[in-house]
């Protein structure tokens, strides 16, 4: 792309109050970006408030012309830094087929990977560990197995479905698609997660540089989690959780869409029991997942899930099923005295054979 056909497409992408829809109206009229720059105030007064007409027709504002010039030293800065727009060869093809496609994505690291067979892995922040720990296995598996992981690079299933593609012994990795400029770390605990995604995988935004975590960027950027993919995999959520959102997105593009049953008294189990009430596929490992898609099986080995040590407990574990269980009910079928039955969890808890759950419930883990 030439240099005043790139600052045309920033240019667009950069002017306030101007969304997607209408960008994709204004190419869709008058052709590439140059082209509706170049066009009359009367022109552009057909699709266009009188205001942002004018705007379009004079000389870039001083704050748009700083957005093109910080962003070209950003691209000129590495190698891996990447603009694709809707005439770029290199922009998810899957992505184009659906309803409001971006007019541009910034990208950090393997942008090829944008159009390789790929499935969405999404969920709760607020993950309970035996969720993350699903969300890494299955995203390990499908990794192993040549498809390449999306998600949303948010705390709980998302930075658990990341790590487990980076696990795969493959080159199928994984995509974060950001609510923020690609430029910007958010949330900052996942610093450590995002360098990595960025150097083996690529980290992907439809906003400007610099973009903070602003809330109602969030949904804009579920539509291209599943946009992209060939299918969207809920692992845990709760009725309200923006990942019914984004399993909503996928239906409506085409996609399939998965859900991980749980417990009938989880509150994270909630959202995919309605969504497998709702016709979602109910799936228990990768494998149901890839039969799905039609993706050919490949080799798992080295894929296996760590078997458990015995418990110095295991008259207590054997107390603890899945379904969550309450202390006192613990305490009535264990016989044991309510110290020394703590105590015996907690053992349990750092051996990561149960998980303790709000309200003084436990849960086994595996």
């Amino acid at each position: 792309m030439q240099a005043a056909e790139r600052a045309a497409w920033l240019r667009l992408i950069a002017t306030p109050g101007l969304g997607p829809r209408t960008a994709r109206q204004l190419l869709s009229t008058f052709g590439l970006p140059d082209a509706i720059f170049s066009s009359s105030i009367s022109a552009l007064l057909r699709l266009l408030p009188e205001p942002l007409a004018r705007l379009m027709a004079q000389s870039p504002t001083a704050e748009v012309q700083s957005a093109i010039d910080a962003t070209e030293q950003w691209l000129a800065a590495a190698s891996d830094h990447a603009l694709l727009t809707l005439a770029d060869s290199a922009y998810p093809q899957a992505l184009l087929a659906t309803i409001d496609p971006p007019p541009a994505l910034f990208a950090i690291g393997r942008a090829e990977l944008l159009n390789r067979p790929s499935i969405a892995i999404v969920g709760s922040r607020n993950a309970t560990r035996q969720g993350s720990e699903n969300a890494q296995l299955f995203a390990r598996a499908l990794a192993q197995a040549g498809v390449t992981v999306a998600s949303g690079l948010a705390l709980g299933i998302d930075a658990a479905a990341h790590r487990g593609a980076l696990a795969a012994d493959s080159d199928a990795s994984t995509i974060a698609v950001v609510g923020t400029g690609v430029d910007v770390t958010y949330p900052a605990s996942n610093r450590t997660l995002t360098t990595e995604v960025r150097k083996r995988g690529v980290v992907i935004s439809e906003f400007t540089l610099r973009t903070p975590a602003l809330a109602h960027n969030f949904p804009r950027r579920n539509r291209i989690i599943a946009g992209m993919t060939r299918g969207t995999l809920v692992v845990e959520a709760a009725l309200r959780s923006g990942s019914l959102i984004t399993a909503r997105l996928a239906a409506e593009n085409g996609r399939e869409v998965f859900a991980v049953p749980g417990s009938i008294h989880s509150p994270l189990a909630k959202g995919c029991h309605r969504l497998i009430r709702d016709g979602a596929k109910l799936v228990e490992s990768a494998q149901d997942v890839l039969e799905e898609i039609g993706f050919a099986r490949r080799s798992a080995a080295g894929v296996t899930e760590t078997p458990l040590e015995p418990a110095t407990h295991a008259d207590v574990l054997s107390l603890v099923g899945h379904d969550p269980i309450d202390l006192e009910r613990l305490v009535e079928q264990s016989g044991r005295e309510p110290g020394e039955l703590v105590g015996a969890l907690l053992e349990l808890e750092l051996a990561q054979h149960v998980e303790r759950l709000p309200g003084n419930r436990y849960q086994r883990l595996r």
